[in-house]
């Protein structure tokens, strides 16, 4: 028995498999930076012409006044539609995205998100998003589609006409344009939430690698079909 133990406690443990690719995590980081400009920013040029009966304060803002905003935020939506779209290519190209975030149903949400509310959502493989994240990942893609194409309609009104009617006049555009990007504000408050409440999904992050947990728990999808 003594020896078995022996046997056991000196195994080598499971080598860390690569779930994040360098492409995936320097187009991820670029992103996160340039959104966070883009919002900052963003706020300060609200704040010139508030939609709403409220304005950002200062300390959360960039560029100091609307001209300053404006060349911080031009900087950076440019940064972010070039990443963006090679973000875009290279994850349909590679399949990423087909085999990261499909399928999506109804019924997986739903179960994934009563486990995640009970504390009982699996995290064991890193390698495999759940319902939640798949939805959440997905719907951050199209945001972010929207918020490029709503900001272009509200930067160019006159070259881009037709994508300003398309989007139901310059002032509904800028609406949407706030909307989708407190979208993406909520996307990241959530995101920076699940990252405290399960810290080992960082570290693949920034360095790639990840090893597959000894304590697995089936996913409550799959406990489901089951």
């Amino acid at each position: 028995m003594s020896s078995l133990a022996a046997s056991d406690s000196s195994a080598t443990p499971e080598p860390a498999k690569v779930i994040q690719p360098a492409w995936v995590r320097a187009m991820h980081w670029t992103n996160a930076v340039a959104m966070i400009l883009m919002i900052m920013s963003g706020w300060q040029i609200y704040n010139a012409s508030p939609l709403f009966g409220f304005r950002f304060a200062s300390s959360i803002t960039l560029g100091g006044w609307l001209g300053g905003a404006l060349l911080w935020h031009f900087a950076a939506m440019w940064l972010l539609m070039v990443n963006g779209l090679i973000y875009l290519i290279t994850g349909l190209a590679t399949g990423r995205f087909r085999r990261k975030l499909l399928p999506i149903t109804p019924s997986g949400v739903v179960s994934d998100v009563k486990a995640a509310l009970t504390f009982k959502l699996a995290h064991d493989d890193l390698s495999t998003y759940n319902y939640v994240q798949r939805l959440l990942y997905t719907g951050i893609i199209v945001v972010g589609i929207v918020i490029v194409l709503s900001g272009l309609s509200i930067w160019k009104p006159v070259q881009f006409s037709w994508l300003t009617a398309l989007f139901g006049g310059f002032d509904f555009a800028r609406r949407v344009h706030f909307v989708a990007m407190a979208g993406v504000v909520g996307f990241v408050v959530v995101h920076l939430m699940l990252v405290l409440l399960v810290p080992r999904t960082l570290p693949p992050m920034v360095t790639g690698r990840a090893r597959r947990s000894t304590h697995s728990i089936e996913p409550a999808h799959e406990r489901t079909r089951a």
